[in-house]
């Protein structure tokens, strides 16, 4: 019985000694906890906003129909309706000539110009009429050149948008003026059809009515969760800010090392092992607190923004252990990292860098399908990547213990391979 009492008390001394150095700094645990929570609360809204922009905004489109019939009257509804675009045929009360209308699109006042000629309706319809009279008539086709002959709708850009962008409004375009060609086309060939025959034949009908795309996501019979910004960015920058305690525990560790503690320690009844493990329940309570306060936010804070609310899953239990085991992940880290660097400015500096870029390369800042191929198998080698998608998997796809379970086992392979480090590093300095 004296020996579990002897055992136990020394490493209730180092957990209140690892407590006093962490509290001492009252405006660093400060920022430890508040930091974090702005970035995630100033990065889900910056990528709400975003959402919102193509959504709510509509993207400023400026329409010159000078043609004043069928087509342009067709593309302005049809581009109206989209949803997409804010669509203007006038600039303060007045209409825009074709190089006003170019001046404004270069400056920047409208994202995308059109311009309608005049008579580009009646010249689809004469070439249609021609066309369809020729065939039906069995004549020689004498509206081929005319036919063929590409019409001069003029599509302006701004010119500091994205090429995919550019592909993208063109091909919507195209498809409305190819809608209005076509409905044009039904139209003649049903009135020819009118004249050579005593039945009325009308083929004027709405094509798009005849099948519709029902979008959603996918589902596997579990709870119907859709990913929104807070869906991805708190797990996320969650994980980011856990990972950033590497910066304070290893700090410490030197620091202890630097004024002798440590040395001073070991000569004292305690083992090296109950030094680690003191250091590893206090940064484990703070990591928990740390992810604890990031969920507290997305479910009750982030609604007060505007924003969505976090939407956490049904298996409670998979939310544990792998906040648990994420964060010994990054405890593990910190204590490699401070048994390696020699100095306080070695720690933080590198410590975190590599933070930084192992957010960058698991996919917190990028998203990882958006990566080339080769950093998306470079993602899966960052703690951070694992964290996220276990999170995602439990707030998203309402993983439950078994589904994050390799999430979990690697995480805490990875924090008994850095504390081995450590240890083996320190033991190693010892000598």
């Amino acid at each position: 019985m004296k020996m579990k009492i002897r055992s136990i008390k020394p490493l209730r001394y180092l957990i209140y000694k690892d407590l006093l150095l962490l509290i001492r700094d009252l405006w660093g645990v400060i920022l430890l906890f508040f930091m974090p929570w702005v970035l995630v609360v100033l990065m889900t809204y910056l990528q709400d906003s975003t959402f919102r922009s193509v959504n709510e905004n509509h993207i400023p489109l400026y329409l010159l129909d000078a043609d004043r019939d069928s087509l342009g009257s067709m593309i302005g509804r049809q581009l109206m309706a989209s949803g997409i675009f804010e669509v203007s045929t006038s600039a303060n009360g007045h209409k825009l000539t074709p190089e006003e209308l170019e001046d404004a699109v270069y400056k920047g006042d409208y994202m995308i110009g059109i311009i309608i000629p005049p008579n580009t309706t009646e010249k689809i319809r004469a070439a249609i009429r021609r066309k369809v009279e020729s065939a039906f008539s069995g004549e020689d086709d004498i509206a081929v050149s005319e036919w063929h002959k590409p019409l001069g709708i003029k599509l302006l850009i701004d010119p500091a948008t994205k090429q995919s962008f550019r592909a993208s409004i063109s091909g919507i375009v195209k498809e409305n003026a190819l809608t209005v060609q076509n409905r044009m086309l039904l139209n003649e060939i049903s009135r020819q059809v009118s004249v050579l025959t005593p039945v009325s034949i009308h083929l004027d009908a709405d094509m798009e009515a005849w099948f519709k795309i029902d979008e959603t996501y996918s589902q596997s019979g579990k709870l119907k969760t859709i990913p929104n910004s807070t869906q991805h960015n708190v797990p996320a920058w969650s994980m980011f800010a856990v990972f950033f305690i590497v910066v304070s525990l290893s700090g410490n560790m030197i620091r202890e090392r630097e004024t002798g503690c440590y040395n001073r320690l070991m000569t004292m009844p305690c083992s090296f092992g109950e030094y680690v493990v003191a250091k590893i329940v206090v940064y484990l309570v703070v990591c928990i607190l740390q992810l604890a306060m990031m969920i507290s936010s997305g479910l009750f804070i982030m609604p007060l923004f505007g924003l969505p609310a976090l939407k956490l899953g049904s298996s409670i239990m998979a939310l544990v252990l792998l906040s648990v085991a994420s964060s010994l992940a990054a405890i593990g880290y910190g204590l490699a990292i401070g048994s390696i660097a020699r100095t306080n400015q070695q720690a933080s500096v590198f410590g975190a860098v590599s933070v930084v870029i192992l957010a960058a390369v698991g996919g917190v800042w990028i998203p990882t399908f958006l990566m080339p191929r080769f950093m998306r198998i470079v993602s899966y080698i960052s703690p951070l990547n694992w964290g996220v998608n276990g999170f995602n998997d439990i707030f998203v796809r309402d993983a439950g213990c078994i589904e994050v379970l390799p999430f979990i086992i690697i995480c805490l392979v990875f924090f008994f391979a850095t504390s081995s480090l450590s240890v083996y590093n320190m033991k190693r300095k010892m000598k």
